[in-house]
C-alpha cells in the first residue's frame, strides 16, 4: 500500500484508511476531441475528524460567521510516499451527517489544468488591459498612416464595415458621400470630389499574440513558448482579430464628465447607493448589511435632436456592461446585476458617441437595490450637459474588441489548431499541438510484468461515423453566396475515411470554432476600355450580410499581408478620403486581409485557416491559362487533425482496455504522451484511472498503427 497525503494550503487532511482515491487522467480523449483543460478530477470522502473540522471550519454549522467558503476552490496538493505528486484545487461538495453529527466531508480534487477555467471565469475580452503603445487616434491622418506602417501589433486592414469597394481606372465620376459602392482608383489629377472611400469605413485589428499576453498579465499565468509565445510559429504569431464590436461605423465615445446632482427627493433614507460622482465616474457602494442587494443600474436619456447616438456604460473603467447603438430620442438602458453586469462596490463611466445635445436633467442615473424587507432603495442622479464628438478620439481596444468570453476565445483557438494543455512542475501552462505533444516524448514503458492478465478487452475505437469541422460565423455576403453555390460552408469540412460512412454509435461529431470566416475578394480593374481583365494587388473584406447590410458576425480572424503599391495602372494605390475636408491619401503600401499567410499557396503562403481545401481567393479569378486552380491544401485538418483522426478511423484501430498494478517508480514518472508497450506492440494512452493507494491502473490504450516493429 502506498501512503497518500492530501494538503489544503499548508494543512494536512485526515483520510479514511480504506478510502479508494482514484484519479482519471486524459489529455485528448478519442471519445471527445473537443475536451481541453481536463487533465483529471476525482471526488472522494474524508472523515469529519477534529483536524478536518478545523480545516473546513465546521461547515455543517451555518451559524458560524466567516466560516469555510465552499463557493471557491482552495489550493491543494497530493503527495505519494512523502513525494510531491499533483498540485491542484479542492472543492467542498457537502457534509454527510449521522445522528445529527458530522460524519464525512465530500470533496473533489481538480488538476491544475482544469483550474484555468476557474481563473478566467466568465470575464470578457473587454476586461483585458493593453499596452499604451496601442493608444491610437481614430481620425483620417492616423488611420491612413497606420495603414501604411506595415505589420505591427495594431494595424488597419482593408476590411470595410458597410461599403463595397471597386477599382475602375476608367471612372472619374463625382464622389457621392451617400453611395455604398466606392471606386478607390486614384485618379492622377483629381478634383477634390473624385473617387475614394471614407477613412472611417475601416477599423483597427490586433494581433492575437498580444491578446494572449494581456491574458497572461491580467491573471498572472504563463503559457509556454511552444505555440502561443513562439514568434517563429507564423501559423499563430501572424494571426489577427478585427476589432469589430458592432456593425457599421465606429462611434467615438465621449465620457460624460460633467457634475451630477443628487435628486434628493427620490432617495430612500436607508441607502445611499451612489456614494460619489467625480469627473463623471459614478461610485456605487450599497450597504448590503442593511438587508439590501444590488438589483440594477439604469441610465435614462432624453435626447432632443434627431441625430443618432450611442451609449456605453463601463464598469471599473474597462468592461462594457451595457450599450445602445445608433439610437434616437428617449432611451432607457438597464444593466441587471451579474458577472457581466451591475455589481456593488464598483465604479461606472457613461460614454456617449455621436454629435448630440442634451439639456437639463436629460441624463438620469438610477441605482436600485432590492430590500429583503421594507422598501427598495432608490438612488438617482441628474446631469445637464452639451457636447459633440467631432474632435479626434482614441480608438480604445477594450471598447471595440468583439464580445467574447476569454475562456471561449482560448477554447476556440484550442479547437482551431487541435491544441492540448497541461501544467508543468514550475506552474507554466504548456500549450502544444496534439501531434507535437505526442512527438515530444520518446519514452516507452513495458508493463508486461505488472499486467493483470485475468481480464482485458479490445473494443472498436471508432466513436462516430464522420467529423464535421466548421466556423460558427459564416454570415458575410460572399461566404453566404459560397454556401448557396456549393451547399458547403466556406472552409468547412465533413471528414470520412475514403468517403465511407461507417456504422458507429453516433452519426457525426461536430467541431465548431466560435470565429467568423470571411471570404475575401481580389479587385480587378473594371475599366471597360481595357482589352483584358487586369488584376490589382488589392484584396479586401466586405463585412455585410446577404442583404448587403452591415454585419457583426463572430470575431473575425485573418492573416494580414503587406502589399507595396505597384507602379502600373495609376499605381494601384487605394484612395482614402477625409470626411471633414477634400483631402485624400493614396496609399504607398497597404495591408490586405487573407485566410493564408501568403497569396501564393505553392510557396511560403501555404499556411491557412481553412479546414477544407479551398480555392485561393487571390488567384481564383485569373484568366484562362493562368494559375487559377491553386488550392490551399495545407489546411488545419491536414496539418493538425488528419494524422490523429485518420488513425482513429483505421480498420486496424483498437481501443484496448487493460489493468496493471504499477510500481511507484513507474507511475510517478509516467506521462500521458509516453508509450505503453505490451509484448512487441506499442500503444498511446487514451486515458488512465489509478487508485493512488494500491497502484491499480485501468488503461484505455490506442494501438500505434504507424509504429513499425524492428
Amino acid at each position: 500500500m502506498r501512503r497518500l497525503q492530501l494538503y489544503i494550503g499548508t494543512e494536512r487532511v485526515d483520510l479514511f484508511k480504506d478510502e479508494s482515491v482514484q484519479l482519471t487522467q486524459t489529455i485528448k480523449n478519442v471519445k471527445d476531441l473537443k475536451k481541453i483543460f481536463t487533465e483529471f478530477t476525482q471526488t472522494f470522502s474524508v472523515p469529519a475528524s477534529s483536524v478536518n473540522n478545523k480545516i473546513f471550519q465546521h461547515y455543517y454549522n451555518f451559524d458560524i460567521s466567516g466560516g469555510f467558503d465552499a463557493r471557491k476552490k482552495a489550493d491543494a496538493r497530493l503527495e505519494l510516499n512523502d513525494l510531491p505528486f499533483k498540485d491542484g484545487k479542492i472543492a467542498l461538495e457537502g457534509v454527510e451527517l449521522k445522528n445529527n453529527l458530522a460524519h464525512t466531508y465530500k470533496i473533489t480534487f481538480f488538476g491544475n489544468t482544469v483550474n484555468l477555467k476557474d481563473i478566467l471565469g466568465d470575464e470578457q475580452l473587454s476586461s483585458l488591459s493593453f499596452s499604451n503603445s496601442f493608444d491610437k487616434l481614430y481620425d483620417f491622418d492616423t488611420v491612413t498612416s497606420v495603414m501604411q506602417d506595415g505589420l505591427t501589433p495594431f494595424i488597419v486592414p482593408l476590411i470595410t464595415h458597410t461599403n463595397r469597394l471597386i477599382y475602375n481606372s476608367g471612372s472619374h465620376t463625382t464622389f457621392d458621400p451617400e453611395a455604398t459602392i466606392n471606386n478607390i482608383y486614384p485618379h492622377s489629377t483629381p478634383p477634390s470630389a473624385i473617387n475614394g472611400v471614407y477613412w472611417n469605413e475601416f477599423k483597427y485589428a490586433v494581433r492575437l499574440q498580444n491578446i494572449i499576453q494581456a491574458i497572461q498579465t491580467k491573471y498572472n499565468i504563463t503559457f509556454s513558448d511552444d505555440f502561443f509565445n513562439d514568434n517563429t510559429n507564423v501559423q499563430f504569431s501572424t494571426l489577427y482579430m478585427w476589432l469589430h464590436r458592432k456593425s457599421g461605423s465606429v462611434e467615438r465615445p465621449t465620457q460624460v464628465d460633467f457634475v451630477f446632482t443628487r435628486l434628493t427627493d427620490l432617495v430612500q433614507t436607508q441607502s445611499q447607493g451612489i456614494s460619489s460622482v467625480t469627473n463623471g465616474i459614478i461610485t456605487v457602494n450599497i450597504p448590503t448589511n442593511d438587508g439590501l442587494q444590488p438589483n440594477f443600474l439604469r441610465v435614462n436619456l432624453a435626447q432632443l435632436s434627431a441625430n443618432p447616438y450611442s451609449v456605453q456604460v463601463l464598469r471599473n473603467g474597462g468592461l462594457v456592461v451595457g450599450e445602445l447603438n445608433s439610437v434616437n430620442g428617449n432611451q432607457q438602458l438597464d444593466i441587471p446585476s451579474g458577472t457581466d453586469g451591475f455589481q456593488n462596490n464598483s465604479t461606472y463611466t457613461i460614454q456617449i458617441g455621436g454629435v448630440v445635445t442634451f439639456s437639463s436633467q436629460d441624463i438620469i442615473v438610477t441605482v436600485v437595490a432590492t430590500a429583503t424587507s421594507g422598501v427598495d432603495a432608490i438612488d438617482q442622479y441628474k446631469n445637464s450637459l452639451q457636447f459633440g464628438t467631432n474632435q479626434s478620439k482614441e480608438f480604445n481596444i477594450v471598447e471595440q474588441i468583439p464580445k467574447m468570453k476569454i475562456i471561449d476565445f482560448l477554447s476556440g483557438l484550442f479547437n482551431l489548431f487541435n491544441l492540448t494543455a497541461y501544467v508543468n512542475n514550475v506552474g507554466t501552462i504548456v500549450v502544444r499541438t496534439l501531434d507535437s505533444y505526442y512527438a515530444a516524448s520518446t519514452t516507452v514503458y513495458n508493463i508486461d510484468k505488472y499486467l493483470d492478465t485475468t481480464k482485458s478487452t479490445s473494443d472498436v475505437a471508432l466513436p462516430f461515423s464522420k467529423i464535421n469541422f466548421s466556423y460558427k460565423g459564416l454570415g458575410t455576403f460572399l461566404a453566404k453566396q459560397f454556401n448557396q453555390l456549393t451547399n458547403s460552408g466556406w472552409g468547412s469540412l465533413s471528414f470520412t475515411l475514403d468517403g465511407d460512412i461507417f456504422d458507429a454509435p453516433s452519426e457525426d461529431y461536430k467541431i465548431e470554432v466560435p470565429f467568423e470566416h470571411m471570404q475575401f475578394e481580389r479587385l480587378y480593374d473594371a475599366n471597360t476600355t481595357l482589352t483584358s481583365t487586369t488584376p490589382t494587388g488589392i484584396q479586401y473584406g466586405y463585412s455585410v450580410n446577404e442583404n448587403q447590410q452591415s454585419y457583426i458576425g463572430e470575431p473575425l480572424l485573418f492573416y494580414p499581408i503587406v502589399v507595396p503599391a505597384i507602379s502600373t495602372v495609376g499605381g494601384q494605390k487605394p484612395r482614402i478620403r477625409d470626411t471633414q475636408s477634400p483631402a485624400v491619401a493614396d496609399l504607398d503600401q497597404f495591408i490586405i486581409p487573407s485566410n493564408s499567410i501568403g497569396t501564393t499557396p505553392t510557396t511560403s503562403g501555404k499556411i491557412n485557416i481553412h479546414f477544407q481545401n479551398e480555392l485561393n481567393e487571390f488567384l481564383a479569378n485569373q484568366p484562362s491559362g493562368t494559375d487559377n486552380a491553386d488550392e490551399f491544401t495545407d489546411t488545419l485538418f491536414e496539418t493538425e487533425y488528419k494524422e490523429y483522426i485518420q488513425d482513429v478511423f483505421s480498420l486496424r484501430r483498437r481501443l484496448l482496455k487493460v489493468t496493471a498494478y504499477l510500481p511507484m517508480k513507474v507511475y510517478y514518472n509516467l506521462q500521458l504522451n509516453d508509450l505503453i508497450e505490451l509484448g512487441q506492440d506499442r500503444y498511446k494512452i487514451n486515458s488512465m484511472k489509478t487508485d493512488l493507494t494500491t497502484g491499480k491502473t485501468e488503461f484505455e490504450l490506442l494501438n500505434t498503427i504507424l509504429w513499425l516493429r524492428i
